[in-house]
This record gives structure tokens, C-alpha cells and sequence, in this order.
């Protein structure tokens, strides 16, 4: 996530967010470094700016009545207006941000030449496998059953499709937020990981809002929140932590129908159920709360580092 340096001989354009003439000394020091706007104040606007722009597309949904059709529950319909809205105002409040510092918008994470490409696809294979790690282990020790299925016909299909671009969203969503501009602009001024560290803390803290959540799943979402900046970290986009999250996310409310972070989504593919103790199943958290989803996650982390070595 380093931007392209300008061209050689070519002045940089002052950035709006550069010291004022003089030295940075006493009082400037407070906000401003040698370049810029320190990263903390840098990060404070951005988080402003998503804020305001996600409470302005919720209040245009308000007036536009559509936030009466989300209130039936967790629904890809109701997911996909949220996270749509919430990515919206961080995509936006990103190239706010980039025009003012003078940097690419590529630099914060999701590169236009690389969408959808290889890294996305290899993500979402490793999302899938994670998951379905998860279920079998979990299986083995006799916390969970299959049952029948619950969709049948066209609306398997259906169903099927309308939570992969829902989930889509949530990648989108929550990796560009927590991974994107913020994991950036907290690197230039803490370092890649402790700003990983603070970020995916922030990241499985927020999660305790979820009803059904506990300490338990919130930890073990930290925990995956750092692995998604390994793969930052080692493939230099977000595409691949896109592509897992959203399929990791889908094979685990859809494909394997149990509950998500403590929430338990309608139009699943199965009459599963999860049985035994706490330890194991993850309780009403779901498999993130198991003690076979950080065993899991060690074990993903270990072979990914194998695979993919160190960018130079």
C-alpha cells in the first residue's frame, strides 16, 4: 500500500494538508509532521466524513421509506442497503482524502488494474475452506449436524446469489474501512502492525453490538482481523481480504447456516443445528466463537506466510 513516488524532476503539488511555511516546532508540532497533517488528525477527518456521509444515505432511505422494508430482520436485502451505504461513504470519503493528500486512490488497498482478479478469487477459495475447516472440526467432536434442507428449487439459486452479493458487500465494507485508508494513514504514523493491531481491536470490539455476540467471538474476530492484514501485508491489496471475508461470511450464514457473529440470517441452505459445549460450537456466537476457529485461523496464517512470501 506505498503509492507510486511522483516523477523525477516533477514538483510535487503542495497538499492542502502541508504544514504552514516555517518550522513545525511547539504548537504545529501538534498537528503537523515535516510532510503533512499528522496521521491521527488525518484519520479523525476521514472518520468524520464517513459519519456524516453514511448518516446522510440513511436519512435519504428514511424519506425514500425503504428503511421500514429492512426492518424484517437479516435479510441480503437488508444487508446489502447497509454495508452498499457504508462503503459508499468510505469509497467517497477516500478520495476526499486522497485528492487532499495528493496520493492515489490505488495506494489505499483496492487497485482498479487488479479487480476482480487473481488474488479476489484465490481469497474467496481460502474463505470457503476456512469455513468448511471450521464445520468439520467442529463435526468430529460432535457439535454439529447437517440436517435437511431448508431451500429447495429456484429459491436455492436465489438465495444463493442474493447473499454472495451481499456478502460481496460486507468484504467490500468492512475491509475497506478497517484495511483501507485507515490501516494507511495510521501506518504512516504507528507502523503497519501496531496500526493492525489497534484496527482489528476496533474491528472485533464493534462487533459485540451484534446480539448473540460475546467477548469470545469478538477476540476471535481480532484475531482474523489480523490475518486479513497478513494478507494486506503480503499480496499489497485488499482483493484477497475481500474475496475471503465475502466468502467466508457467505459459507458460513448460507452454506453451512449457522449463526454469524450471533446472527442467524433467513433464506439458509440447511436445517443445521450446532449441539454441545460452549468451548466448542461457539455457543449463540456461532463457529467464530469456537476454540476450532482460532485453531483454524493459526493454521491459515502459518500456510499463508509459506505461500505467499514477503513483498520487496
Amino acid at each position: 500500500m506505498t503509492p507510486e513516488p511522483h516523477p523525477e524532476g516533477v514538483p510535487a503539488p503542495k497538499s492542502p494538508l502541508a504544514p504552514p511555511n516555517g518550522p513545525v516546532a511547539g504548537a504545529r508540532a501538534v498537528f503537523w509532521n515535516e510532510r503533512e497533517l499528522r496521521a491521527g488528525w488525518r484519520l479523525a477527518i476521514f472518520v468524520l466524513v464517513v459519519a456524516l456521509l453514511a448518516m446522510g444515505g440513511a436519512f435519504l432511505l428514511t424519506i425514500l421509506h425503504v428503511t421500514q422494508a429492512m426492518r424484517a430482520g437479516v435479510t441480503p436485502a437488508s444487508i446489502l442497503v447497509q454495508e452498499s451505504i457504508g462503503f459508499a461513504a468510505a469509497l467517497a470519503a477516500t478520495a476526499m482524502m486522497g485528492a487532499l493528500e495528493r496520493r492515489p486512490f490505488g495506494g489505499y488497498g483496492l487497485p482498479g488494474a487488479t479487480a476482480f482478479g487473481a488474488p479476489f478469487w484465490q481469497g474467496a477459495a481460502w474463505g470457503i475452506a476456512m469455513i468448511a475447516a471450521m464445520i468439520l472440526l467442529i463435526r468430529v467432536f460432535g457439535g454439529f449436524s447437517f440436517g435437511g434442507f431448508a431451500l429447495q428449487g429456484p429459491a436455492l439459486w436465489r438465495y444463493a446469489l442474493l447473499w454472495g452479493v451481499a456478502f460481496l458487500f460486507v468484504g467490500f465494507f468492512e475491509e475497506f474501512l478497517f484495511r483501507g485508508y485507515a490501516q494507511f494513514t495510521l501506518t504512516t504514523g504507528l507502523g503497519f502492525w501496531p496500526a493492525a493491531a489497534m484496527l482489528s481491536a476496533l474491528f472485533g470490539g464493534l462487533h459485540l453490538a451484534n446480539g448473540g455476540e460475546g467477548k469470545v467471538g469478538a477476540l476471535s474476530v481480532f484475531v482474523i482481523g489480523m490475518f486479513f492484514c497478513l494478507t494486506l501485508r503480503r499480496t499489497g491489496s485488499l482483493w484477497f481480504a475481500v474475496g475471503l471475508h465475502a466468502a467466508f461470511d457467505w459459507g458460513e450464514t448460507f452454506l453451512f447456516s449457522v449463526p454469524d457473529s450471533g446472527i442467524v440470517a433467513s433464506g439458509h441452505l440447511l436445517n443445521s443445528s450446532l449441539h454441545g459445549p460452549v468451548w466448542l460450537t461457539g455457543g449463540t456466537v456461532g463457529p467464530e466463537g469456537s476454540v476450532m476457529a482460532f485453531v483454524v485461523v493459526a493454521l491459515a496464517a502459518v500456510l499463508f506466510a509459506r505461500v505467499y512470501p514477503p513483498l520487496e
